[in-house]
């Protein structure tokens, strides 16, 4: 039998199948391949009781893609949902969940709720100026007032869309205004902190109609490119790819080194944009310094002898190389 996993919670996988929702478990051989499971993947069951409604894990199946984090499977578009008030718009934050996005090739739509708390006429503008001139789709929401969800639904049509956002913006109240039930729990913003307060505590395929799902997932702020290569980071930016001239420099990073030709492109692009871009950069060099050192690390296991590379042998393998050498010229003498 062939299910969805909605929602794992500790060793328990719940998976939705034609009989209805299944509570599963992974094989034991998976535990020890060490077979990573993640809501939205499909899978195959077996050894299903009809009375307890639980099965066992056998393998996954048709997996398309998958994103890390938030942890989840066979995502058709990210709705990145930001507020436009409480918390304040950060658009580095926002910059670092697109990039993300275009990481992982998948589409990206960008969501602005509370725009019934914050009606900032010159706010919509500078987002429009920033991202809608590279081409991504923007949505106004407000979950408390129902407004802009007729332009969501079609968006939702017939997609496994993934809504992801710093805890706080709304995207519980969102995916309960969408399914017009209260099912999610939802939580105000902190009055000390006016930071977002964690309510959803992982990440759950819920059902807005046939073939249109949504992954409701865990607030988080900070996602880092401490993965990437300087030179990568680029790729994530759109300003970069459009403009038909670019740097002629092959390891130029358009952070301000000298004869960059690249300075169009920076020129025209937003300044918050460009902030961004810098800011991951060097966190992408701070990447690089790291496995830098490691291979340097590992480079130290070789020496010099008469114009050759020799492998250098460990204080621990020479001595017991000795050891051994002893034991034999022992055995000999005897």
């Amino acid at each position: 039998m062939i299910g969805r996993v909605i929602k794992i919670f500790s060793d328990f996988f719940y998976v939705a199948t034609d009989l209805g929702i299944v509570e599963a478990k992974l094989r034991t051989v998976l535990k020890k391949q060490k077979e990573e499971i993640y809501t939205g993947d499909y899978v195959e069951l077996a050894q299903f009781d009809a009375n307890s409604m639980q099965a066992f894990i056998l393998k996954v199946v048709n997996r398309k893609n998958l994103i890390t984090k938030p942890k989840a499977a066979n995502i058709s578009q990210v709705i990145i949902v930001s507020a436009l008030k409480e918390p304040d718009l950060n658009f580095e934050q926002l910059d670092r969940y697109i990039a993300h996005c275009e990481y992982n090739k998948i589409i990206p739509v960008l969501c602005f709720n509370k725009e019934d708390i914050q009606e900032d006429i010159n706010l919509k503008k500078k987002i429009n100026d920033i991202y809608e001139n590279v081409g991504y789709k923007i949505i106004y929401t407000s979950a408390l007032k129902k407004t802009g969800l007729e332009e969501l639904k079609p968006i939702l049509k017939s997609n496994t869309s993934i809504l992801c956002g710093a805890s706080g913006v709304g995207k519980s109240s969102l995916i309960n205004a969408l399914l017009n039930e209260t099912k999610l729990r939802t939580q105000n913003v902190s009055d000390k902190t006016k930071r977002g307060i964690h309510t959803t505590r992982h990440c759950e395929l819920l059902e807005v109609d046939k073939d249109s799902f949504i992954v409701d997932t865990p607030g988080f702020s900070h996602l880092k490119f401490d993965f990437l290569l300087p030179s990568e980071i680029q790729k994530l930016f759109k300003e970069f790819s459009l403009k038909k001239e670019s740097c002629k420099y092959k390891n130029c990073l358009h952070t301000g080194e000298i004869g960059c030709k690249a300075i169009d492109i920076i020129k025209d692009m937003p300044l918050s944009r460009y902030e961004s871009y810098k800011k991951f950069v060097l966190e992408a060099k701070d990447y690089e310094e790291k496995i830098s050192k490691k291979s340097i690390k590992s480079e130290k296991g070789s020496k010099y002898n008469q114009n050759k590379i020799m492998t250098k042998i460990s204080h621990k393998k020479r001595n017991s190389s000795r050891k051994t050498i002893k034991q034999k010229i022992y055995r000999e003498e005897i």
